[in-house]
């Protein structure tokens, strides 16, 4: 009986690569890009924005991954649902890359003012806060407000299929709402992302995701419930 080991196996190594290569990203170039003399500082962090923007990348393909892995799974129960969620981690991901093409204009300006003859330092600054700024803002709109509805509606897939515990479906049904909602209050201004409160409204997603990477990579998928699901299509 095909119990989908090997996209279980897939799934969890593509969460566990996302989470890792966006926290590695944000701890690599998060401090240069919170410096606001940066572009007129000669590019001492070089390396460090191009490392992170490259994470980035990898951040916005194991995205796109995990809606193209699951997609022929979520479609046995709902294709719907199978194509709002990769559509959503396609959304996802391009809002990621949008912001790793800001960070890398930042590189760019830094390196061209290293190179003027006679730099205008103030243009500088002014192109390089506003490019941060794109950057800040993509990192809200992709990590936050896109990822709330795909982290629902795989929530409400696993809840319904029980191919995992119950537990780690119903913190996807619950993360995935409140990380939304929280985006959606650092919109209008009520509190900073990077906050306690972002980062509490944050955890549940981020618990979920780490639950249930563990589970599909050690365990893979309940094998009754691939064989209800299976016999779906009977």
């Amino acid at each position: 009986m095909n119990t989908f080991r090997g996209t279980a196996t897939a799934t969890g190594v593509l969460y566990i690569l996302a989470a890792a290569a966006s926290i590695a990203g944000l701890l690599l170039y998060g401090p240069v890009l919170d410096d606001p003399l940066y572009v007129v500082g000669g590019r001492p962090h070089g390396a460090e924005l191009a490392s992170g923007a490259l994470l980035e990348m990898v951040l916005a393909f194991s995205v796109i991954g995990t809606g193209v892995v699951m997609f022929p799974v979520v479609r046995r129960l709902s294709e719907s649902v199978a194509l709002g969620y990769a559509c959503f981690r396609l959304l996802e991901a391009a809002v990621i890359v949008v912001g790793v093409v800001s960070v890398l204009s930042v590189l760019t300006l830094g390196r061209d003012f290293s190179a003027a003859a006679d730099p205008q330092p103030a243009a500088y600054l002014g192109a390089g806060r506003a490019l941060v700024a794109v950057h800040d803002w993509t990192f809200l709109a992709g990590p936050n407000l896109a990822l709330g509805p795909s982290t629902l509606m795989m929530g409400w897939f696993l809840h319904r299929s029980r191919l995992v515990p119950r537990f780690i479906a119903v913190m996807g049904m619950v993360g995935g709402p409140l990380i939304f909602a929280s985006a959606v209050l650092v919109l209008f201004g009520v509190y900073e992302q990077i906050s306690l409160w972002g980062s509490l409204a944050a955890l549940p997603v981020f618990a979920y995701e780490m639950a249930l990477a563990g589970r599909l990579v050690v365990r893979g998928f309940d094998r009754a419930a691939v064989a209800r699901l299976l016999a779906r299509e009977a």
